[in-house]
């Protein structure tokens, strides 16, 4: 990660936020590798395109994991054209860290949520008909800008095509209300098979024909997300909605081999043992010594997102070379076998240790993708990026100013 020409700046949460980050354990974030995969997204999105499309980047749940503050700042200074969060607190947290750019609230609106996004200069997304009262009594706001989902065979949230000409003329009636955008979500634009893709796509754009028809011309009409963006050049529209791809994480495989991993989960070793054979290691006593064995303990566990699950089916990077996890993953520690490395190269305490991302060492240089972890324990990239907890300090490299 690190680079010359940029700074690291450490930013940390939870108990550390009084300004002190005492344990090794830290997700560093490159802001750098988000900003090359704004571009590479943009050039793919824009290829034979006379008028590219807009991109919105989405920056939900705390930008996967990585720290919404300072990417979306990132992306700001970069030239994203939007940013897309899922509740009306994230945009809230954005506007209030000073983020100027547009922002899309996707999952809709709870409770009083309407008054508190046109409040914070959010773009709140209307899917259901229970929204319009609250729509009709926002008369006191001069002009309300509105996404209208369509839902198209997600079955999750959106107008359902046979309810949407009502709708419409509903809304047709409420001057104060811009329908700015018009939108859909694809339900499996990552498979293979585009088929089923290829018809939510026509339902869409039968939907974009009652809109016409109804006199609502939306600006923007987009559909894809990182998937359908990279693999469907007819789905990108007027704009797409990029989330995945920005944090470095192909959203199928081969999708894109210009992205960059933007984060690196690293610690410590904290402690060595060595443990003659058939000796057990951490709680049950899961996993045992079949030789003499050096064993080191890593202040990392389940509780800051490294999944019990990958219990004696993990590795980790040490001097650049993998080293297996053993035993069982506990809250706050993880057991690694270190004793091939320990004859051949030599290992301390104090030796760095990846658990996420990309490590050169004295063993050569390796890397430990998302989807790799995401492989070894039935789960998908985006549940392995999400899961780094709070109580893990993030770290940022930067540019440094007029390099």
């Amino acid at each position: 990660m690190s680079d010359s020409g940029t700074t690291l700046r450490v930013v940390v949460s939870s108990r550390a936020e009084a300004g002190v980050a005492l344990r090794p354990t830290r997700a560093e974030v490159n802001l750098e590798a988000i900003a090359h995969n704004l571009d590479v997204v943009r050039a793919l999105v824009s290829e034979d395109r006379p008028t590219p499309p807009k991109v919105y980047a989405v920056v939900k749940a705390d930008a996967y994991g990585h720290g919404v503050i300072p990417v979306a700042r990132s992306l700001e200074a970069a030239g994203v054209d939007g940013l897309c969060v899922a509740l009306v607190e994230e945009g809230i947290e954005l506007r209030d860290a000073g983020v100027a750019l547009p922002i899309l609230v996707m999952s809709g609106l709870y409770g009083h949520g309407l008054g508190a996004a046109l409040d914070a200069r959010l773009t709140p997304v209307i899917h259901d008909a229970s929204q319009l009262e609250a729509l009709r009594d926002a008369r006191s706001h001069a002009s309300v800008r509105v996404h209208l989902k369509v839902d198209t065979g997600m079955g999750r949230l959106g107008i359902t095509p046979a309810a949407l000409p009502a709708f419409l003329d509903a809304l047709g009636a409420m001057r104060h209300v811009v329908v700015e955008g018009l939108m859909t979500h694809f339900a499996n634009a990552d498979c293979d098979d585009p088929g089923f893709t290829t018809t939510q796509l026509s339902r869409f754009e039968a939907a974009r024909g009652m809109c016409e028809r109804a006199g609502i011309h939306p600006e923007l009409v987009h559909a894809a997300a990182s998937a359908a963006a990279f693999r469907m050049p007819e789905t990108r529209l007027d704009m797409v909605r990029v989330g995945i791809g920005l944090y470095g994480v192909a959203p199928f495989p081969h999708a894109a081999p210009g992205l960059l991993p933007a984060m690196r989960l690293r610690t410590e070793v904290i402690a060595l043992r060595e443990l003659p054979p058939n000796s057990p290691v951490g709680y049950g006593g899961a996993w045992r010594t079949g030789r003499a064995s050096v064993i080191a303990t890593l202040p990392v566990g389940y509780a800051d997102g490294f999944f019990r699950r990958l219990s004696s089916d993990a590795e980790v990077l040490i001097q650049g070379r993998r080293c297996r996890v053993v035993g069982n993953v506990s809250m706050d520690m993880t057991s690694v076998d270190v004793t091939e490395i320990a004859r051949s190269l030599g290992v301390a305490v104090g030796d760095e240790a990846v658990l996420l991302g990309s490590q050169r060492g004295a063993g050569g240089f390796d890397v430990i993708r998302a989807e790799e972890i995401a492989r070894r324990i039935g789960t998908i990239p985006y549940e392995v990026l999400t899961a780094i907890s709070r109580r893990v300090p993030r770290s940022y490299r930067e540019r440094s100013p007029g390099r």
